[in-house]
């Protein structure tokens, strides 16, 4: 490959079709097989693309290449942007907490997602299986109290005063 066909690779959006959807001419079927129409009804519709910005790879399939295979698999059903609902077989001791988004690790590919916990259709199933920072009747900790655990998970850090409030929360 010459320089400039490697340049045009580069900056290229993919191939230019109908999309096999909705018939619509202006689709573009990038090198991942992935079509990103500019048709709004179409399901392989892409905003980006309908403005004439940049084209943002989305993916409203799960890839299909590999081989994962959860030992403790959870089944979380998920709307996803497009509104389609997708399952998810997850493994059960992946899940996380991120702030407004649960973090799993996913079959068939093993990779990590994130699902915004406001799309999760069976929300209360999946937060039965997350970590629990307090034991059940456990009182939360102080202002105070949640300052030094976080300054001292955050630094790496220890002293007498966080040891003895880890030792009151040790899931923490």
């Amino acid at each position: 490959m010459g320089l400039v066909a490697f340049i045009r690779s580069l900056f290229s959006r993919g191939e230019k079709i109908d999309c096999p959807n909705c018939g619509s001419a202006g689709a573009i079927k990038t090198s991942d097989e992935l079509v990103h129409c500019k048709n709004p009804s179409c399901a392989n519709f892409d905003a980006g693309l309908a403005s004439g910005g940049r084209l943002v790879r989305r993916y409203t399939e799960v890839p299909t290449r590999g081989n994962f295979q959860p030992e403790h698999p959870v089944s979380i059903r998920y709307s996803n942007f497009v509104g389609q609902v997708r399952n998810f077989s997850a493994e059960r001791d992946s899940l996380v907490r991120k702030r407004n988004h649960i973090v799993a690790q996913v079959a068939p590919t093993g990779r990590k997602i994130t699902l915004s916990r406001d799309r999760i259709q069976n929300l209360g199933e999946i937060e039965a299986f997350l970590p629990h920072k307090l034991e059940p009747g456990q009182p939360w900790p102080s202002g105070r109290e949640r300052q030094i655990l976080t300054y001292h998970k955050k630094h790496g850090t220890t002293s007498q005063r966080y040891e003895q409030v880890r030792a009151k929360y040790p899931n923490w």
